[in-house]
């Protein structure tokens, strides 16, 4: 494996960020991905600043590469003064988020593009730049907010690399806002076609993705390419396969990124597997 290259998969908080961190260590990879807080809840969470601090120690001591993944109800496209609330909730969330993920100074915290099912689809994509607008508002941290495309399987929101791009540009403070490639989301979407694709690197350069690319979330897809179906299998073990990783990791803009495996782990209740795995690829 490459000094360059940091690969892991997401590892449970249970025992503390600590913790979480030391077992990134142990299994070798060089990064890791954690929730910083309940993944089904948005409340706001108190967290124990000494142990967000052993985290970020240990980190910078042994070059490990963290990766926060905010809670499942959030929702960038969210309407403002909805009766529901998700807009503000959210905002102060993805916030909390942002100061636990810098205490263990984690590189970023990914979000979901968002959806929005109201007829005017403008007015979502509005939403979302107002709601990054309001979390990175006097934001004076290096953790970056990273936006991850989606599937399709619950809209067709975020299924692109030019809307992602746009929303970065579109928002207040660019220089804070990065990408988290998702590349089962990206297969199932049909923005990457594996192995066969000749346009994806071409494109993602000219348009400027490369440049806010800071994670990867490499995950194999049980369903074929274009089925806007959001399930992930074992990297290599799916309709990605070998071929299409390999051709992936060749690409100048994936390379020093966190590679961060978010399916099954292997018998030994693990990613040691797979992580040996993607080294091998790396080194070939």
């Amino acid at each position: 494996m490459t000094a360059e290259a940091k690969v892991g998969g997401h590892l449970s908080i249970r025992g503390g960020f600590f913790k979480a961190a030391d077992a990134a260590h142990r299994l070798g990879g060089g990064a890791f991905q954690y929730f910083p807080k309940n993944p089904r809840s948005l409340n706001v969470k108190n967290f124990d600043r000494r142990d967000a601090e052993r985290c970020r120690e240990l980190c910078q001591k042994h070059g490990i590469l963290s990766v926060a993944h905010t809670p499942y109800p959030s929702n960038l496209a969210a309407h403002p003064g909805e009766e529901s609330g998700q807009f503000e909730r959210t905002v102060l969330s993805l916030r909390n988020d942002l100061e636990i993920a810098e205490a263990c100074g984690s590189v970023g915290i990914v979000v979901h593009f968002g959806t929005y099912k109201e007829r005017n689809p403008l007015q979502g994509y509005q939403n979302i730049i107002q709601c990054i607008n309001e979390v990175l508002r006097g934001w004076q941290g290096h953790t970056k907010l990273l936006i991850e495309n989606q599937a399709g399987d619950h809209g067709d929101m975020g299924m692109t690399l030019e809307e992602l791009v746009q929303i970065r540009k579109l928002c207040a403070s660019p220089s804070q806002i990065g990408f988290c490639l998702d590349t089962c989301h990206a297969f199932a979407a049909g923005m990457w076609a594996g192995e066969k694709d000749d346009r994806f690197e071409v494109k993602a350069g000219e348009l400027g993705y490369w440049d806010g690319l800071t994670a990867i979330h490499l995950n194999d897809s049980k369903y074929p390419a274009h089925s806007r179906k959001d399930r992930h299998a074992r990297v290599g073990q799916g309709h990605i396969g070998e071929k299409g990783f390999l051709r992936l990791l060749e690409m100048k803009g994936i390379r020093g990124k966190p590679l961060i495996l978010e399916s099954e782990t292997g018998d030994d209740g693990t990613y040691r597997e797979d992580i040996e795995r993607v080294r091998r690829w790396v080194e070939a």
